[in-house]
């Protein structure tokens, strides 16, 4: 029988609460509670029936959490749509920040911070060195994205930034980039420590930090990713996707407790590409996928430069100088969506009769 995240949770999430109150976090609280209730009848939702074999369905409402499973394909399609709209006609390059693994534990414990501080400090001394730099010359355009985790659930905060091939000069005209690296990674990577470093030594945190971590190589990486579709469309599961979907989910094995029961799962290695199977106990893997959700009203996808919102009137002009660019067979239809259709019979196929409103359990009368 296949097994969800939320059945993980309404089966030991009062024994995690319980046990970590004392750390939780409101918006693991929040996030794990509304996962819970997903598509439940404590939500409310709509009651249909079928006129031709007397068949009634219910449909309960989603909880909306941007870190449940089962509620952001849509907004993910949505939003790649839109993205695809500000593509510029121009070759394409993606730019990963990521933090050193010694600060991981001190940056999942201060999440608003670090993520904040990874997001101002790398688009800041990119725009810079790009400004610089004999390969541009001028103002760049990132979209840049906050991901914090592996494929087995560890955690590993860093930023991609997708920029297209050149920059605006101070006269309006487009510089193409004169190297195929687009930035120097190596520059790129100490102007990223120092300006991290500078930023961070003004909160108390930074007195927790081994001077060892300053001197040693930040990891920045750089690679060509042609007319930026394809790196588009590795992105947009990233913006409403969480840490793990239901279908990577193998077995809930129960044994008593949150210690000794255990969640197996699917995930594909880095290295190889191999699928392969991680089981841990329940009280792990819930840690696991609670450090993953993001801080209340934290805003992971950022626009710097010439995508920034103030600046689209430059983007604009960039499209119509560099033209178009050539929009895949799904965006170039102009016919008009159509309605939602009804429902369909699970045993005859035949179209819904909606019936009548199901109010949510909590505002019910006791």
């Amino acid at each position: 029988m296949a097994i969800e995240l939320a059945d993980i949770f309404r089966e030991y999430g009062a024994a995690y609460r319980q046990k970590h109150a004392e750390h939780l976090l409101p918006s693991h609280r929040q996030a794990m509670r509304a996962i819970e209730l997903c598509r439940t009848e404590d939500l409310g939702g709509q009651v249909f029936e079928c006129s031709s074999c007397g068949e009634t369905r219910y449909s309960y409402h989603s909880c909306r959490n941007r870190h449940c499973p089962k509620c952001q394909h849509e907004q993910t399609q949505d939003w790649l749509k839109l993205q695809r709209r500000l593509l510029l006609n121009a070759p394409y390059f993606m730019l990963t920040f990521t933090l050193p693994s010694e600060l991981r534990k001190l940056a999942s414990r201060n999440q608003r911070l670090f993520y904040n501080l990874l997001f101002q400090t790398s688009a800041q001394v990119t725009q810079k060195l790009a400004q610089k730099s004999r390969s541009i010359g001028g103002q760049i355009g990132l979209i840049g994205v906050l991901h914090t985790w592996t494929r087995n659930l560890a955690f590993h905060p860093h930023v991609h930034y997708l920029a297209p091939g050149g920059g605006l000069s101070a006269n309006g005209a487009w510089l193409p980039a004169r190297h195929r690296y687009f930035l120097p990674v190596k520059v790129l990577s100490k102007l990223f420590k120092m300006a991290f470093f500078s930023a961070l030594k003004k909160h108390p945190v930074s007195s927790r930090i081994a001077p060892a971590v300053w001197r040693k190589a930040w990891v920045v990486h750089c690679k060509s990713v042609g007319d930026g579709q394809a790196a588009l469309k590795y992105l947009a599961p990233y913006i409403h996707r969480v840490a793990i979907s239901n279908r990577r989910l193998l077995a809930l094995k129960h044994r008593g407790s949150l210690e000794t029961s255990q969640v197996t799962f699917l995930y594909r290695s880095s290295d190889t590409g191999q699928v392969k199977h991680s089981t841990l106990s329940v009280e792990r893997f819930i840690h696991r996928f609670l450090q993953h959700i993001l801080p209340q009203g934290f805003v992971k996808v950022r626009y710097f430069g010439f995508f920034a919102p103030t600046q689209r009137s430059k983007l604009k002009t960039l499209q119509q100088q560099l033209g178009l660019t050539q929009l895949e067979p799904q965006e170039q239809s102009t016919s008009q969506p159509q309605d939602n259709p009804s429902p369909l019979c699970t045993k005859c196929g035949t179209p819904l009769r909606f019936l009548r409103d199901l109010p949510p359990l909590l505002s019910r009368s006791p």
